[in-house]
């Protein structure tokens, strides 16, 4: 892979993670809506964005192409009806978070998110592990346990937000679409139950879209286009670069939502909480150094060691 496209590929995928954390911004905006409300919303006006983006870039053809295939692939069919209710359950779980004042935590999620994939790969694809890999979940399930012990509770917005989005992972991995395409089908699959649930809130008289400032029907018409652009970004990037230097950019992301909560939100952040983030980050650390060349060639040495010993 030329140097260049790497470059490009770097960029692509730092400006997804770049967006991906200034994310809690835009829906902190939005606190005075319902987080249900929100998502309905996110849903329906990311369907409709991506199909303007479909047909911008010429790809209509090929969506309605995909979407007849799933009828003869039945294992696609039921992984993109997986992969469209856990990224639902991530993003309301994401929304609540953020505007209930729980940023920290909802980073926490994303910081261990990684280490979750590993595991469902150990598990259900039976992928194997090295030692750096283990002693990275060690590290993680001490940090875990620490901030459980912060809070004086299981951090379950943390888990529920690495699980739903690990999970979702691990669906797409079952679905060889276009990535746009992908998206698109994932939003038609709860676009009918998002516009069921706002037409719910027509008819009750609770609606807040269309009944209130034009600011915020302007804000939860552009959730679709505030959701679609960063996964876009980062399909192009992701396809360009190495899964090892994918996985330290990864950590853009929680680390300004992180920021964020902090020092722009007030949010607490105690001693203990920081004691089990640096579990968390050391544990991210070994993780990311053993998908390295240098992890690689010192196993690979280790192991001619064992051979000729």
């Amino acid at each position: 892979m030329k140097k260049s496209e790497v470059q490009t590929g770097a960029v692509h995928a730092g400006i997804s993670y770049i967006l991906w954390g200034l994310l809690p911004i835009y829906w902190k905006f939005l606190s005075h809506v319902n987080p249900q409300e929100i998502l309905a919303n996110r849903i329906f006006w990311s369907f409709v964005f991506m199909v303007v983006v479909l047909l911008i870039t010429k790809k209509w053809g090929l969506f309605i192409l995909t979407f007849k295939g799933f009828a003869h692939n039945k294992k696609q069919m039921y992984a993109l009806i997986m992969a469209s209710f856990l990224i639902s359950l991530n993003w309301f779980t994401y929304i609540w978070a953020v505007n209930s004042g729980h940023m920290v935590e909802a980073s926490l999620g994303y910081y261990i998110n990684p280490l979750i994939s590993i595991i469902l790969g150990m598990i259900v694809l039976k992928e194997k592990l090295t030692a750096p890999q283990y002693v990275s979940f060690l590290l993680a399930a001490i940090g875990v346990l620490i901030i459980s012990m912060a809070h004086g509770q299981f951090p379950w917005i943390a888990i529920v937000l690495a699980l739903s989005f690990g999970l979702y992972g691990l669906a797409k991995k079952l679905i060889n679409v276009d990535s746009a395409v992908g998206l698109t089908l994932e939003t038609l699959v709860v676009t009918p139950i998002a516009v069921m649930y706002m037409g719910f809130l027509f008819y009750n008289g609770s609606n807040t879209f269309l009944s209130a400032p034009f600011r915020t029907d302007l804000l939860l018409i552009g959730a679709g286009a505030v959701t679609a652009v960063p996964l876009l970004y980062f399909a192009k990037g992701a396809q360009k670069i190495p899964l090892s230097l994918l996985g330290f950019i990864q950590y853009i992301s929680p680390t300004i939502t992180l920021i964020l909560g902090v020092f722009m939100y007030h949010e607490q952040f105690s001693k203990l909480q920081l004691i089990s983030f640096l579990f968390i980050w050391s544990a991210l650390t070994v993780f990311s150094l053993s998908k390295t060349k240098l992890f690689s060639s010192i196993g690979m040495k280790r192991q001619r060691e064992n051979i000729n010993g």
